[in-house]
């Protein structure tokens, strides 16, 4: 019996949920998860649809990308992933997909504007769009060099990854992660309904107002505040 059978398992299901929650489309986009007291991480392989995709499929590797587990090829997104892990300590699961409004998004190099609460609800920024990546990194190890891309979009807008657990890629897609593999597809799904509520407000009124600070504060706090009432103790 393999020693990562549980962290397989956690990967697949995280996988099949992007898959239903209708944010891939054949065989596009991929979620990991990390075991950080194994220094491994778990994730899709390659061009496998998701209708054949079995647990025992998921392939095992460490943060240098070396794989420990599995025969089959991992995800070509797997040195984002890796960097990420290696870089971001505080989190255990990563998924990046091609939803249609998070891309359309991406595609148009643009930042998602917080208009109302259902954002401030998850965060209290903008969600961020990385500049399209330079040709000499293209042209380098292009996987890694996209990790790359995403820390430095975070060091320049001076923002959190704990903070902001999202990310759009410019003329790519988006990249989403938090404390395990079924948080990073909840980001995703919520990137997708934010893109898209964001792409109709603009298109009823393009010069929609972005949502005042004092309702930003509100709902975020009440969610993930120190006094946070929302929901059960």
């Amino acid at each position: 019996m393999s020693a990562y059978k549980d962290l397989k398992q956690e990967c697949y299901e995280a996988n099949m949920q992007l898959n239903e929650l209708g944010l891939v489309i054949y065989t596009f986009g991929n979620v990991s998860a990390a075991d950080r007291e194994k220094d491994v991480f778990a994730i899709k392989p390659s061009g496998v649809p998701y209708e054949d995709l079995k647990p025992e499929d998921i392939v095992i590797l460490d943060f240098d990308n070396n794989v420990i587990e599995g025969e089959m090829r991992p995800s070509s997104d797997t040195k984002t992933h890796a960097y990420l892990y290696k870089n971001w300590k505080n989190i255990g699961g990563i998924a990046h997909t091609h939803a249609t409004y998070s891309v359309a998004w991406a595609q148009s190099q643009k930042d998602i504007p917080i208009f109302g609460t259902t954002h401030a609800d998850h965060l209290t920024e903008d969600i961020p769009c990385a500049p399209p990546m330079r040709d000499d990194l293209i042209e380098g190890n292009y996987e890694h060099n996209t990790g790359i891309q995403i820390l430095d979009c975070f060091k320049e807008k001076n923002i959190s990854y704990e903070e902001v657990p999202m990310v759009l890629i410019g003329n790519h897609g988006p990249f989403t992660w938090g404390k395990n593999a079924a948080k990073a597809v909840y980001h995703s799904k919520v990137l997708e309904a934010v893109a898209e509520m964001a792409y109709l407000t603009l298109q009823i009124n393009p010069n929609a107002p972005r949502l005042k600070d004092s309702l930003i504060k509100k709902h975020y706090e009440r969610k993930h505040g120190k006094d946070a009432y929302y929901g059960q103790k």
